[in-house]
């Protein structure tokens, strides 16, 4: 499943979900790199 993460404050980074940590953070992978953030959710309409 392609999923959104923010590393930092202002990067965010999109690839394929690999595992969710057990303190909510998501671990992705794009090509053969692994990147851990949060991830980005939904915007809301008002």
């Amino acid at each position: 499943m392609l999923r959104t993460i923010t590393v930092g404050s202002c990067v965010s980074i999109q690839g394929l979900l690999v595992r969710t940590l057990s303190d909510g953070k998501l671990v992705i992978k794009v090509d053969e790199k692994l990147f851990v953030g949060v991830a980005v959710t939904a915007a809301r309409v008002a």
